[in-house]
């Protein structure tokens, strides 16, 4: 690859500052053209010279990146992110820890970004090999508006009612749920009643906010919430966390449990906001977490500190997670951990292990998003990249809807609050999503996964 100059990579620097200050820069910024007398370069060519030079800046582990990689060799700028992930290796681990760079179409991630969707709105996930359930509908989306629920079982589509985990049929499902603008469905209720509904794509907000609910146990008052992400409408969901944390303080809620199980990450400033309403009293003004940067940007290193908001003082947080439980919603327990005793609980054996994140850097019609930040707690710790070990793996509850309190790992908080043991352990129908007995639909359901979710901390200097 040819040399690219010292003002090319001052250019891309600057690059970098506006997109932590400024918001999205709808400027391209590309190298200048090659002096040497050689081809000019194409278009895509100086977009992917341009990403290298962003992770020789801003990665976290840019010192590791070789001379010799060949940013043009990769047929787009995500197979290059992709490649680029190899390079960072950290003390204590054999592998590579970066799984989560990547790079995307700028309208992609604009629509992503702000919670605009444009499908069913409907999740998926197979509680055994040939048992199909709706994991969870979008109040705003074609299917909440149908008046689906999570937990119904879906029997039919498109009139075939072969439901497994074969390749030709998973193939064909995930097309007709995900890719679809129309689809037939054929649902089997809680009640065993069945329905006919045919879902038409559209374009709605999606509200990662799927429950709240207050529980009496033991004489005791547990706050409830199911958080599906922390990317969306900001305005909107602040408005929701301060009605829902009235009313748990309204209602003197003394525990509460925080349902990530699906939650991928999202806006740094959002888990911040969610931490300060969770953080006991005696937080205040005490470190929530640090953020630190390669040695090109030391002094955008920073130290969170906690707001306290709201009067809810829990001394007992449980959280429901699964390796599906990233980023920033790892953040958020990761910064809980020295003020509140917390309880993990839910359909693996460990969370995803994202103790990094990135911003959204444009370039050309594309968003690069290199590794560039990683956070520790107020004890200084972070390197979790092993994920959080989960104290109670247990199935997932695929069978029933939100806040419903037999729902297998709610219910197993529940049992634990009123009786010091956990309800249910791992031996229901097998979609622990690590688990050795699930191997089959655990790979299914991360085919489906890798289709319908972001995993990543977006940081907050980017979105205000």
């Amino acid at each position: 690859m040819r040399k690219i100059s010292s003002a090319a990579l001052f250019a891309i620097t600057i690059l970098f500052f506006a997109s932590c200050q400024k918001g999205i820069d709808d400027t391209v910024t590309t190298p200048p053209g090659d002096s040497t007398g050689s081809q000019t370069p194409s278009a895509d060519d100086l977009i992917k010279d341009t990403v290298l030079l962003i992770c020789q800046d801003v990665y976290l582990w840019n010192t590791q990146i070789p001379a010799s990689f060949d940013a043009r060799s990769y047929e787009s700028p995500e197979d290059e992110m992709i490649a680029i992930r190899q390079f960072s290796h950290e003390t204590g681990f054999a592998d590579p820890v970066d799984r989560f760079s990547f790079a995307v179409k700028q309208d992609e991630w604009d629509n992503v970004s702000t919670g605009v969707a444009e499908d069913f709105g409907m999740s998926i996930f197979f509680n055994t090999p040939t048992d199909l359930r709706v994991k969870f509908a979008e109040i705003a989306s074609p299917s909440g508006m149908a008046g689906i629920k999570r937990g119904w079982q879906i029997i039919k589509i498109n009139g075939n009612s072969q439901i497994d985990t074969s390749e030709a049929t998973i193939n064909r499902i995930v097309d007709a749920v995900f890719y679809s603008e129309s689809t037939s469905f054929t649902f089997k209720k809680p009640d065993g009643s069945e329905t006919a509904i045919t879902l038409h794509a559209g374009t709605y907000q999606t509200h990662p906010i799927f429950a709240d609910s207050v529980y009496t146990v033991n004489g005791k008052q547990v706050g409830y919430l199911a958080l599906n992400s922390f990317l969306g409408d900001t305005t909107a969901i602040y408005t929701e966390f301060a009605r829902i944390f009235s009313n748990f303080q309204s209602k003197n809620v003394s525990e509460v449990i925080v349902d990530l199980r699906y939650n991928g990450g999202g806006y740094v400033s959002m888990a911040e906001k969610l931490a300060n309403y969770l953080a006991p009293v005696a937080s205040n003004n005490q470190v929530m977490y640090t953020e630190t940067f390669n040695a090109n940007y030391t002094n955008y290193n920073t130290t969170a500190l906690y707001k306290k908001l709201g009067t809810v003082n829990a001394g007992k947080i449980y959280f429901i997670v699964s390796d599906n439980t990233a980023s920033a919603s790892e953040l958020l327990i990761n910064a809980l951990k020295p003020f509140v005793e917390e309880k993990l609980v839910g359909p693996a054996y460990n969370t995803n292990g994202k103790p990094v994140g990135f911003f959204p850097i444009p370039v050309g019609d594309w968003y690069t998003f290199p590794i560039s930040f990683k956070t520790v707690n107020k004890d200084g710790y972070g390197n979790y990249f092993d994920g959080f070990t989960i104290d109670h793996p247990t199935w997932d509850g695929l069978d029933k809807d939100w806040g419903d309190t037999e729902e297998n790992c709610l219910h197993s908080v529940l049992t634990y609050i009123q009786t010091g043991i956990f309800g249910y352990a791992d031996n229901g129908p097998g979609n622990i999503s690590n688990s050795v007995v699930s191997k089959n639909v655990r790979a299914i359901n991360k085919k489906i996964q890798s289709r319908t979710a972001f995993t990543g901390a977006v940081a907050k200097e980017k979105f205000r």
